[in-house]
């Protein structure tokens, strides 16, 4: 491999990584949010418990994505210095905004979160955890700008004096059409995530105090505390999936709009269906995806129309008719970031066609699981069947992985793209960077994330075996001695 397929691989890598954290952090700031205000109306003892349980596996969390997110701005000096300057115009405002404002807001009122506990008034006190949520919200609107005009390029114009794009219109940036519906889309992922993390782990705990209580032939007081978490969990997944749905089936057709070379390439649709005709949806391929011995076992009658234009009879268009089409477009344009001789304009067909399928089928094992655990612990219910332990576990993982699915579905369909239509990956890539240096760096971020990933796991099991802590009154500000110390709240 060359040094830009090494420099592909490392960001992806370390991208991949990075955001197995965001959608946790999103979805659980506000869950504990949530928990920390019913304490404040409420004053019942499992609210401040599970807020502060809570509280302790997403601090662990953003901790991680934290550090693995500063990562990405290195890679883009590091790697991709012709792609940072062709786009630095463009990206310097959002990402800027990202950094000052939403991060300085989240990393903020975290802390007065953590340390607050007793020294701050108790509905100033919810409201930070609120206000880290708000943060993380916007840190994702402003990275996902960024990323939406490397899908669809918009408020912008081509300085061909100076090989830059610049940006004209900084508002019409942030309300890109691909950006409005991408935002809530993984936003409600996110929500799916932090809701199906709560389910995995009140669900194990519940099982496991409702076990011990079985052995000792007593009542064990801490079900109804994990049953009502694991409830709440299985309720935010369901519906933040009902909502993915909805979002996703918008985002097709979006993209299907400016980018319809990915909606062929997540079908593997090499021949162009006419009006009239419908295009089906295969669920399950057999074959080489490469337009000759492709074998759809289970398809379904005119759903990538519907996918792609909201009509069961709609045209769509196939990668070859794409292809055709590209490189009379782009390859006659005159630009040399985008006139390759040996662009093909066409994705890594199988990687789009299975991530685009994995995506939607371990989201909709996720929900699944969360309305198998509402069913079961209806009515007071205590669930303690032997296959409950693995859903736990699958609960959390399943979303995280249709999230990553959908990030590396998204990335690898625009290629060979690096902003549509502008510039390819390939034009994009450090010049001075050889292979050997870029292998140097992968080892080494690689060895540091497999450390970390020890660390964040031995952390999480660590706090989850512990359970939620006995309650225990919170201090009045009044009552608090002012020249005490800060001390760690976990």
């Amino acid at each position: 491999m060359d040094a830009t397929d090494l420099a592909r691989w490392q960001f992806a890598i370390t991208t991949v990584y990075h955001f197995l954290f965001v959608p946790i952090t999103i979805g659980l700031s506000a869950i504990v949010a949530y928990f920390h205000t019913q304490w404040v109306r409420t004053h019942k003892p499992d609210y401040l418990r599970l807020a502060k349980f809570f509280g302790k596996l997403f601090t662990i969390n953003f901790a991680l994505g934290l550090v693995t997110g500063i990562v990405q701005e290195f890679q883009f000096g590091m790697n991709w210095s012709d792609y940072s300057r062709f786009v630095g115009d463009i990206f310097g405002a959002p990402l800027a905004v990202e950094a000052l404002l939403a991060f300085f807001l989240e990393s903020t009122f975290l802390g007065l979160w953590i340390f607050g506990w007793g020294r701050i008034p108790e509905k100033l006190h919810a409201a930070t955890m609120w206000i880290v949520h708000i943060g993380t919200v916007l840190s994702a609107y402003f990275i996902l700008a960024a990323n939406s005009f490397m899908q669809n390029p918009v408020g912008y114009r081509f300085n061909a004096e100076t090989g830059r794009a610049e940006l004209t219109d900084f508002f019409g940036m942030l309300t890109n059409e691909v950006q409005l519906i991408t935002f809530p889309h993984v936003v409600l992922a996110a929500y799916m995530t932090g809701g199906a993390v709560v389910m995995g782990v009140s669900l194990h705990l519940m099982r496991r105090e409702a076990l011990r209580a079985e052995g000792l032939a007593e009542k064990a007081p801490d079900v109804p505390l994990y049953r009502k978490a694991t409830r709440i969990g299985a309720w935010v997944t369901l519906v933040a999936a009902l909502g993915v749905a909805i979002t996703g089936d918008i985002q097709g057709k979006i993209m299907t709009e400016v980018q319809p070379m990915k909606m062929a390439a997540a079908e593997g649709l090499y021949e162009s269906v006419a009006e009239g005709e419908g295009a089906p949806f295969s669920v399950l391929t057999l074959g080489t995806l490469d337009g000759q011995h492709a074998n759809p076992i289970i398809e379904i009658p005119g759903l990538l129309s519907w996918l792609a234009t909201g009509d069961f009879n709609g045209a769509v268009k196939g990668i070859i008719e794409l292809k055709a089409q590209y490189a009379e477009t782009y390859g006659a344009s005159g630009n040399p970031l985008v006139a390759d001789l040996a662009t093909n304009y066409v994705p890594n067909i199988p990687t789009t066609y299975w991530t685009f399928r994995l995506m939607i089928g371990v989201g909709m094992a996720a929900a699944a699981i969360a309305l198998a655990v509402l069913w079961l612990t209806r009515k007071e219910r205590t669930p303690t069947h032997r296959w409950l332990l693995w859903a736990a576990v699958a609960a959390p993982l399943l979303p995280v992985f249709a999230n990553s699915f959908g990030w590396i579905f998204t990335e690898v369909g625009r290629q060979p793209w690096i902003v549509f239509g502008l510039m390819t990956t390939a034009s994009g890539v450090s010049p001075g960077v050889s292979a050997g240096e870029v292998i140097t760096s992968m080892v080494g971020f690689t060895l540091l994330y497999g450390a970390l990933a020890v660390v964040e796991i031995k952390l999480f099991l660590h706090y989850v075996r512990r359970g939620a802590d006995p309650f225990e009154q919170p201090e009045e500000p009044s009552e608090r001695d002012e020249d005490a110390p800060l001390v760690f709240a976990y």
